[in-house]
């Protein structure tokens, strides 16, 4: 009677001790690895405010090249017009298609 209570004990506890191991591993693994992305903030940080700064400076200098064309379009030039040369005079046209 002893030897099967004895057996169903192991079991219970190897059953527990898998558990609590795999448990135990994945949380060491899971801390090395918050650890090493903790070391690597401040630097992906940094790359991201950097990227922001070249993004927001190409777009002003192209905003200021869209804004410096628009005013040059609309400034008034000095120059005289060219001349639209002779404007076409009206012709008469027919009253009924020819042939009918």
């Amino acid at each position: 009677m002893e030897r099967p209570v004895i057996v169903a004990l192991l079991l219970v506890g190897l059953i527990i001790g898998t558990g609590v191991g795999s448990a135990y591993a994945r949380a060491r693994r899971g801390w090395a690895d918050y650890q090493t992305v903790k070391k690597t903030v401040p630097g992906a940080r940094r790359t991201a405010w950097l990227l922001i700064k070249v993004a927001t400076t190409k777009i002003g200098v192209i905003a200021l090249l869209l804004v410096g064309a628009v005013a040059y379009a609309a400034v008034d030039s000095d120059a005289e017009p060219a001349s639209p040369g002779p404007t076409p005079s009206p012709s008469a046209t027919p009253s009924t298609w020819p042939g009918r």
